[in-house]
C-alpha cells in the first residue's frame, strides 16, 4: 500500500483526491486547516483519511510527511519550499502544480542526493501547456525542423451560456490570485525583437483572438515568456509568447482598475466607509458631488462607458458599507469580485488552452502552421473544468512516480517525454484531449 499525503483541500482538489482513491493500492490522507473540507473530499472512503493541519506547524507537518511515500502540496506556493525541504530530509517524493521558484530550483542537487523527485508545474498552466507544447516541439525537431514561432494562450472562463454578467468572468479559483496577476510585468519575443510590457501597461497591451468554435476573445501577455525559449529547447525561435485569454472588455476595465489603485495591497483604515466613500478616497473627491461623473473625469472616459457600467454593477459606487475596519484596495476589490462573480448552481466553466506554431523544415524548404487546442467544460452539478485540468495532471504524475514509471530525481517540470507522454495519454482517457491540426504554408 502506497501512502499519499495531500496538503490542502481547496477548489481544485476534488478530482485529484478521487483519482488517487481510485488506485486500488493507494491510501490517501488529506490535511487541511479546515478539516471539514478534507472530510468532504475523502467522502468516507475506506482508504481515505482527513487530518487537521496548520501548515505553519512544522512539527506536525514533518510527522505527516514522514508517514507518506509522496506528498502533493496544494497549499499556497509560499509554503512549497518548506514542504520540499522536509521531503528531502525524509526522502519522500513531492508534487506541486505551482511555478518553480528560484528557491525551489536551488534544491535540485539536494533532491538528487536524497534520491527523490520534486515534480512541479504539473497542472493546467503551468502543466498541460508544457506537455502539449513539448510533444509538438520534439516531433518537429525529430523531423529535422525548427520552431520559428510559438504563441500560447490559456484562459479559465464561464462557458458561453454561463457568461451572464458584464465582467465576462466568474471564479473557479482564488480571486486574489486572479487580481494579483494583474500586477505582473510581461516580456516576450516577436520577430526576433524583445517586447517589454510594464505592469501598469499590461492591460493596454492586448489583441483580439479568434479560436474555432468559440466566441471572440482577447489576449494579453502572461509574465515573462523568454525563459521558455531555453526551457523548451527552441533557442533559434524568432517569436515566443505566452498569453492569458478573457472575454472582450476585461482588459479595458482592468486597466482602469489599475489606474484607480485597486491593485495596491497596502492595508488602510476603512472603518465606517461605504464602497462609494472608499472610491471617493481613491480619486480624492469629497462627498456631495456626482461620483459617477467624478470617476469618469478621473479616468478620462465617458460616464456611460463600459468600465463605469461594470464598476456600478459591481457595487463600487454604492452606499453599502464595507464589511471590515482595515483592508487593502486589492482585497476590497478581490472580495467584491468573489461575492458578485459566482457560478450559479449547474453552470459550467470552460478551459481554453491554444498553441500556435510555425515550423520550418530547411532541408525540404517547407513551412507549416500547427495548432493544438484543448477546450474543456465543467460538468453541471459536478467537477469544474478548472479543477479537472489542474488536479488530474498532478494526480496522474503522482501515480506514475509511485508506480516507478517516472524514475527521475531532482527538481523537474514535465518537459521530458518520460513524463509528458504517459501523462497526456492518461489525460486523454479522462477526456482531456489536445486536438492538433496542421497546414502547409508557402515558404
Amino acid at each position: 500500500m502506497k501512502n499519499v499525503l495531500i496538503l490542502g483541500a481547496g477548489l481544485v482538489a476534488k478530482p485529484l483526491v478521487r483519482y488517487l482513491l481510485d488506485q486500488p493500492d493507494f491510501h490517501v490522507k488529506v490535511a487541511s486547516r479546515t478539516v471539514s473540507k478534507a472530510e468532504k473530499l475523502v467522502g468516507g472512503h475506506p482508504r481515505g483519511e482527513a487530518q487537521p493541519l496548520n501548515v505553519d506547524d512544522t512539527a506536525t507537518l514533518k510527522n505527516l510527511i514522514s508517514q507518506a511515500d509522496l506528498v502533493i502540496s496544494m497549499v499556497p506556493y509560499t509554503h512549497h519550499v518548506t514542504v520540499a525541504n522536509l521531503s528531502i530530509e525524509l526522502k519522500k517524493h513531492m508534487v506541486t502544480t505551482s511555478y518553480v521558484s528560484e528557491a525551489m530550483r536551488k534544491l535540485d542537487q539536494k533532491a538528487k542526493d536524497a534520491g527523490i523527485l520534486i515534480l512541479n508545474e504539473i497542472g493546467l498552466d503551468p502543466g498541460i501547456d508544457h506537455m502539449s507544447a513539448m510533444k509538438i516541439i520534439h516531433d518537429v525537431q525529430n523531423k529535422g525542423g525548427r520552431i520559428a514561432s510559438f504563441y500560447s494562450y490559456c484562459g479559465g472562463l464561464p462557458a458561453p451560456e454561463a457568461n451572464t454578467n458584464p465582467w465576462g468572468y466568474k471564479f473557479s479559483w482564488s480571486p486574489r490570485g486572479v487580481v494579483l496577476a494583474g500586477k505582473n510585468s510581461a516580456r516576450y519575443l516577436k520577430d526576433k525583437k524583445e517586447v517589454n510590457v510594464l505592469s501598469e501597461d499590461l492591460f493596454a497591451h492586448f489583441w483580439e483572438m479568434n479560436i474555432e468554435g468559440l466566441p471572440k476573445l482577447e489576449a494579453y501577455p502572461n509574465r515573462d515568456s523568454l525563459p521558455y525559449i531555453e526551457l523548451y529547447g527552441i533557442s533559434d525561435a524568432d517569436s515566443m509568447y505566452r498569453g492569458t485569454l478573457r472575454y472582450p472588455g476585461w482588459c479595458q476595465t482592468l486597466k482602469k482598475i489599475v489606474e484607480l489603485g485597486f491593485l495596491d495591497d497596502k492595508e488602510l483604515d476603512v472603518a465606517g466607509l461605504s464602497y462609494a466613500d472608499f472610491l471617493r478616497k481613491l480619486i480624492k473627491k469629497e462627498k456631495g458631488t456626482d461620483l459617477r461623473k467624478d470617476l469618469a473625469t478621473y479616468l478620462k472616459i465617458d460616464e456611460n462607458s463600459e468600465p463605469i457600467k461594470r464598476f456600478a454593477w459591481l457595487g463600487l459606487l454604492s452606499d453599502e458599507r464595507l464589511p471590515y475596519e482595515k483592508s487593502s484596495p486589492l482585497d476590497i476589490f478581490a472580495n467584491r469580485l468573489l461575492e458578485k462573480l459566482q457560478y450559479e448552481e449547474g453552470e459550467r466553466d470552460m478551459i481554453i488552452l491554444h498553441h500556435e506554431f510555425i515550423a520550418e523544415y530547411p532541408k525540404d524548404k517547407k513551412k507549416e502552421k500547427i495548432t493544438s487546442t484543448l477546450i474543456d467544460f465543467g460538468i453541471p452539478h459536478g467537477d469544474s473544468a478548472m479543477s479537472r485540468t489542474v488536479g488530474l495532471p498532478a494526480a496522474i504524475g503522482a501515480t506514475l512516480i509511485l508506480q516507478e514509471k517516472i524514475k527521475a530525481t531532482g527538481v523537474f517540470i514535465p518537459v521530458s517525454p518520460s513524463i509528458y507522454e504517459p501523462t497526456l495519454k492518461e489525460l486523454e482517457k479522462q477526456g482531456i484531449i489536445c486536438k492538433e491540426k496542421s497546414a502547409a504554408l508557402k515558404s
